[in-house]
């Protein structure tokens, strides 16, 4: 019996190297390659790094960037050139789906739109760009086949707003290793030989990097180690300059070597997570994955995420509270709990027998 073709569309491509629709897609090619043919449709790249496949699954170029102002028309580009050629559209995310209604009128093909969260709320966005992604959440919504959320939080809003029932498929973590600091590493971040927290986040304002920054120059005997892409935003700029002084705490330039990323979280003694807006978020559930103590900021996304069992914050003195009232037996046995968490939920095995699931209604 031949293979279903399903085309993915929304990421910046394969090999991923950048986010968790990029780790998402990784793994499902690597999993369900055998059930189905692949077409990943990738962001502008030189010829000389162009690869035909990946995970066996065929890699298609186009002239546009994934991110940025390219990112609506690389989108809608990608759905157009899918429409007619393949079984089923996996589209991550919603700002292309401007073109469903007029597509669907041509032809019915079965598209499985991931909502990809609250875009639209966040502040990087000027108004503009906001009202036009809280059009194409609802165009998105209304003319797929079907909506997949990654948190039951999501699931709710889409049900309440929009009277559409949607898939809960949220982001696997166990592509992540426990690891110890190489010698060289040791030299190069000296922090790994202290007690510290960790966080890894975009610097944008949603993210609430100034919260953690603030409450641990009002801790000096706690350390931080604060990763993130400070040099893409004014924000991460005038945090970066403000901080970097204080001796406990580490202002560490995005990290893109997963090896190196994962001796830097697994030997921390917590995990902080502070983000307002993301879903079921991939940092999370990575820490999660290695058996990392969470606190995190306190929002439904977040308390779902965690199955309400994480130490929750809402303000740098709330921080700064809960960091200075848990001892370390409770901090080992959250570990634990949060580790039985991922293993139940947060597996990439699981995730791809999901999609595969609704890719086969």
């Amino acid at each position: 019996m031949e293979k279903k073709k399903i085309a993915i569309i929304g990421t910046v491509g394969l090999p991923a190297s950048y986010g968790g629709f990029e780790t998402m897609t990784n793994y499902l090619t690597k999993y369900k390659k055998e059930e189905f043919d692949f077409f990943v449709f990738c962001s502008k790249t030189s010829k000389d790094k162009q690869l035909d496949q990946f995970n066996g699954a065929k890699l298609i170029y186009l002239p546009y960037k994934a991110n940025g102002w390219q990112s609506i028309i690389y989108d809608i580009t990608s759905i157009c050139k899918s429409w007619f050629k393949y079984d089923t559209l996996i589209i991550l995310g919603t700002p292309g789906c401007l073109v469903l209604p007029i597509l669907n009128f041509f032809k019915k093909t079965k598209t499985i739109v991931n909502f990809g969260g609250l875009e639209w709320k966040r502040d990087k966005w000027i108004y503009p760009i906001r009202q036009y992604l809280k059009f194409t959440e609802k165009i998105a919504i209304k003319n797929s086949t079907y909506v997949v959320s990654d948190n039951q939080y999501f699931c709710d809003y889409i049900k309440n707003k929009y009277e559409v029932k949607s898939t809960l498929i949220e982001y696997g973590g166990d592509h992540t290793s426990v690891l110890t600091p190489s010698k060289e590493l040791l030299e190069n971040y000296s922090f790994l030989t202290k007690k510290y927290y960790v966080s890894v986040s975009r610097a944008q304002f949603d993210n609430n990097l100034h919260m953690l920054l603030k409450a641990f120059s009002e801790t000096p005997n706690k350390n931080l180690v604060l990763v993130s892409n400070w040099d893409n935003s004014e924000y991460g700029v005038k945090l970066k300059n403000k901080y970097s002084n204080f001796e406990n705490i580490y202002i560490i330039d995005a990290v893109y070597d997963l090896s190196k990323l994962d001796v830097i979280r697994s030997n921390a003694k917590a995990y902080i997570h502070s983000h307002t807006y993301c879903g079921t978020a991939p940092s999370l559930v990575e820490a999660m994955c290695m058996g990392l103590p969470i606190f995190s900021f306190d929002t439904q996304t977040n308390i779902y995420t965690t199955e309400n069992k994480a130490i929750y914050f809402s303000s740098s003195n709330n921080l700064i509270h809960v960091l200075n009232n848990t001892n370390e037996l409770e901090l080992t046995n959250l570990g634990k709990e949060m580790m039985k968490i991922s293993q139940k939920r947060y597996l990439w095995q699981i995730i791809s027998n999901k999609y595969s699931n609704i890719i086969n209604l």
